[in-house]
């Protein structure tokens, strides 16, 4: 029998992506400190918020390539039908007594890993990329807020 064939079924591959390991990690921190220093009860909140988040991640991250290869009507209905079931699980989840701020919580465990996640594979600073001089005076026509150069005529007004 080879290494990852079993009763002649072939091989089974589970591919977790990076995002997906770290929040992982992160929830089963979360679940195990909050068993110690809180209660069971909210340790549950947080495990079934964080079941839930992974879910709706996944499926997130699926309809976003649907959607990058073109099949916008399908990524809608996948987003519409994601969140149909977040809140159905959410309400089921409330409805059944699991503790709300444990499960809000184990729902919001995905955005430290996306932001670890979107840190970690952002590009690298090329020290040779043209520049400004930090006393340039088309500094001063630049708008921060709307990352673009301000209108002449806006300037004037005010």
């Amino acid at each position: 029998m080879k290494k990852n064939e079993r009763l002649g079924r072939g091989s089974v591959s589970v591919r977790i992506d990076r995002v997906e390991r770290l929040n992982l990690a992160f929830s089963a921190g979360a679940v195990a400190a909050s068993y110690a220093l809180v209660s069971p009860g909210f340790a549950g909140g947080v495990a079934v918020g964080a079941v839930l988040e992974a879910a709706n991640f996944w499926a997130l991250f699926r309809a976003g390539k649907l959607f990058f290869s073109g099949q916008l009507g399908s990524w809608s209905v996948g987003w519409a039908l994601r969140y149909g079931l977040l809140t159905i699980g959410i309400g089921v989840a409330i409805y059944l007594g699991v503790h709300p701020v444990g499960l809000v919580i184990g729902l919001s465990l995905i955005l430290p890993a996306a932001v670890i996640e979107a840190w970690q594979s952002r590009p690298a600073i090329d020290p040779n990329a043209p520049a400004l001089a930090p006393d340039d005076p088309s500094w001063d026509r630049w708008d921060p807020w709307l990352a673009r150069e301000r209108d002449e005529d806006a300037e004037d007004d005010g």
